[in-house]
């Protein structure tokens, strides 16, 4: 009997945070056996020609994703697949986030010139590539020996309180919703146990996005046990949500998440699931080769 195949409907590149180009995580995924994967990078889309190219070439399904960063209270994610970005309304939310990022990495930048650091934001860029996060500071803080690991300079430098911090300007959930679905999307709240939320606020958040658009929930999440997921799943039937799961996989950046299986292999997303996704869509199944 041939192996089940698997699809990850989460995944990150060099286009963002990962540390995997968008040609490498689908040649990954080739290697692993999996039928599809979504490529969500944080607030950008520029990954998606090279990794559709790279699909099509190796006869996996490519899903064309995003992962906004958003505000309720705490920091929330909210996934868009099949999403257009030279949508008038994604594309002018997309740029409004560039220009957010480079005036806080600049920030960051200064803030380190002004204690002798040598770290300069065009250098980072052109090292780096386009998207510079709070990772990729860190990372220079190891090199300048100023920090044992990327985990002990975010703690001690680069994130909430610490010296070189500097916090961004987050968009409320709604506005992420809403630019999703008008850009044709489908919104999913991502990983929704991470914002460590009561039963009650959970469903406060679920409601305040349907309101807006949201079609489903993340239920399949790395390092999400049989309860969690089970919990989940009946949640998302409760309210009428679709169903999506992937491993957040970031490569060497979040080293203990392996593509298409979590952490401990306990990642198991039915290619059922997609189905019903690209329906949501509107994608027919005879349009996978087109994407």
């Amino acid at each position: 009997m041939l192996p089940v195949k698997k699809i990850d409907l989460h995944v990150h590149t060099t286009a963002s945070d990962g540390t995997f180009t968008p040609r490498e995580a689908v040649q990954k995924a080739a290697e692993l056996g999996l039928k599809a994967i979504a490529v969500t990078d944080h607030d950008t889309v520029e990954g998606h020609a090279e990794a559709g190219k790279a699909a099509a070439a190796l006869g996996i399904e490519l899903v064309p994703g995003i992962e906004i960063s958003t505000k309720y209270g705490v920091a929330v994610h909210i996934l868009g697949y099949y999403v257009h970005g030279d949508a008038p309304g994604m594309r002018a939310l997309l740029d409004w986030i560039v220009a957010d990022r480079d005036s806080r990495n600049e920030k960051m930048c200064a803030l380190m010139e002004a204690d002798g650091l040598p770290v300069h934001y065009a250098e980072m860029k052109e090292r780096f590539g386009e998207v510079i996060g709070r990772p990729n500071f860190g990372q220079v803080l190891v090199e300048l020996g100023l920090a044992e690991s990327v985990n002990d300079a975010f703690a001690r430098y680069v994130d909430r309180g610490q010296r070189y911090y500097v916090p961004r300007t987050i968009l409320p959930i709604e506005q992420a919703v809403d630019a999703i679905v008008l850009s044709g999307g489908v919104p999913v709240l991502a990983h929704p146990f991470q914002y460590r939320k009561t039963d009650s606020e959970l469903r406060e958040l679920l409601t305040l996005c349907m309101d807006h658009g949201l079609r489903g929930i993340e239920c399949r999440y790395s390092g999400y046990d049989a309860e969690k997921v089970s919990y989940l799943e009946r949640l998302a039937e409760e309210y009428g949500l679709l169903k999506t799961g992937g491993s957040d996989f970031h490569g060497g950046n979040k080293p203990h998440i392996q593509l298409g299986t979590g952490i401990n292999g306990e990642l198991d997303v039915p290619c059922a699931w997609l189905t019903v996704l690209k329906k949501a869509a509107g994608i027919s199944p005879a349009a996978k080769e087109k994407l």
